[in-house]
């Protein structure tokens, strides 16, 4: 009887390349200490086991594949998508989750990604039958914080595993409406030789969890850990094979926490949902605007107000700026939440184009609330955050500055104008300034008791204020 063929190659974790000899830098990506040993086993054909067609195809015995006719299948929303009930979740996933899709969950430890998966499935636990296996944790640990999190537990099974031949065995057995794998880097297949979340053992988990959700149609969820970077570890191929990445981020020792959505074959991949963190697990935020202008200081200079769209939905959020006289021959420039490249650009088109010397000054810059601002439509605010704190001088409490900021001091227009100038309104702002050709593209009639200021240079935003 044939043996199996084994062999070694090297996979780099960041792109997928392949190499028969290790190297310290990756030929395709060029990232170094990424080539990982991986086993691969060829199987040797045996002439007793296969069948030549008439075309001379190798064909094996027992095998067949049934095709549907396209009308045949049915693709009404109540049909293809659970509605998990979570406003902010089912807002990244496109509307729910799709049944036989398979969901990567991403994210940095102790972000929450447990607590809101054991949130998800207590949410859902009333529509489907759940199932729930951990690899890191007890059943008694998962018991316990879901206690914690008042969870529905009725309908929700659990196991503690870590063989990915029993748990597909499990799933085909129970069938469940979803199923939660904590997390594809302790699974192991006892047919790689290799250890639990190596790149081969990883792989070929994935692959199995895989093939079992497309073929019973069970929408499946793996959190995966992410490396120091902040990728997901593993093989990239991972990542390529799954239908929706997920990416779940915040600093633990903030409350806030952004999904956000780095692939998905249903929906949109600029959507984003904000999750507060509390004794009592994570609690959507619906109003994100109005929690990050919490606290916002009042008749202070250096600080504006900016919109930044995060797929459909826009947020306001404040830009605080302060200029100092600097103690060094190199002034400081420092960003938290803003590009760093884009604020020295900014400071240099200030400085040519409107005539304020900053080149002996510190210059900081800081977005409050840790999002991230890389929205080019959030120039002028930083702009003019910068000149009201190198003239001391407030712009205004009810002030907001919305447009990008060219290299000639051009204010140009912005996409969704209307949507943001709507949610600035609805906050409680009373003047805005945006680009004059915006003002073109929109009907001013609907902000009534709104002042809407156009200009189409940076010195015209400054002497506006």
């Amino acid at each position: 009887m044939a043996k199996d063929k084994v062999k070694s190659v090297y996979v780099c974790s960041n792109c997928g390349e392949t190499s028969l000899r290790w190297m310290g830098r990756c030929p395709s990506c060029g990232e170094w200490n990424t080539m990982v040993e991986d086993v691969v086993v060829t199987p040797t054909a045996s002439k007793s086991k296969t069948s030549t067609s008439s075309v001379g195809i190798t064909r094996r015995p027992g095998y067949s594949i049934e095709a549907k006719r396209l009308t045949e299948i049915s693709t009404t929303e109540e049909k293809s998508r659970i509605v998990t009930g979570i406003g902010e979740l089912d807002r990244v996933l496109g509307g729910g989750i799709v049944i036989g899709s398979v969901i990567l969950l991403g994210g940095e430890p102790g972000a929450g990604k447990s607590t809101l998966l054991l949130q998800l499935c207590g949410a859902i636990s009333d529509k489907v039958e759940v199932l729930y296996i951990t690899g890191e944790e007890s059943v008694r640990q998962i018991k316990l914080r879901a206690a914690r999190l008042e969870v529905e537990e009725s309908n929700i099974f659990l196991a503690a595993e870590t063989d990915i031949l029993a748990i597909c065995d499990l799933i085909e057995q129970t069938k469940p409406g979803l199923v939660v794998i904590d997390s594809i880097q302790t699974m192991h297949c006892d047919e790689i030789n290799s250890t639990a979340g190596s790149v081969s053992q990883v792989k070929e988990c994935s692959t199995r969890l895989l093939n079992v959700a497309k073929s019973l149609e069970i929408p499946t969820f793996i959190v995966g850990h992410v490396n120091k970077d902040g990728a997901i570890a593993g093989p990239k191929v991972m990542e390529h094979i799954v239908d929706t990445v997920l990416y779940f981020e915040g600093d633990k020792t903030l409350p806030y926490r952004v999904l956000r959505g780095a692939k998905n074959r249903y929906g949109s991949t600029n959507e984003i949902g904000m999750f507060d963190m509390d004794a009592k697990g994570l609690r959507e935020i619906e109003n994100p605007s109005q929690l990050l202008l919490a606290g916002r200081p009042m008749g202070v200079s250096g600080n504006c107000v900016a919109c930044t769209m995060e797929g459909s939905r826009p947020i306001l959020s404040e830009v605080q700026a302060l200029a100092c006289k600097s103690g060094f021959s190199s002034p400081r420039r420092t960003a938290s939440g803003f590009d760093y490249n884009r604020l020295n650009l900014l400071l240099a088109v200030l400085e040519k184009r409107a005539g304020y010397f900053l080149g002996n000054l510190d210059v900081y810059l800081n977005i409050v609330g840790g999002l991230e601002l890389d929205e080019t439509a959030c120039d002028l605010a930083a702009c003019l955050a910068i000149v009201s704190a190198l003239l001391d001088k407030p712009l205004g409490d009810s002030t907001i500055a919305i447009g990008e900021v060219g290299l000639g001091g051009e204010v140009r227009s912005v996409s969704h104008l209307e949507s943001r100038l709507r949610e600035a309104q609805r906050i409680g702002f009373t003047k805005a300034i945006v680009p004059k050709h915006g003002l073109s593209q929109i009907d001013c009639s609907q902000f009534r008791g709104m002042e809407l200021i156009g200009v189409n240079y940076i010195k015209q935003a400054v002497q506006a204020i």
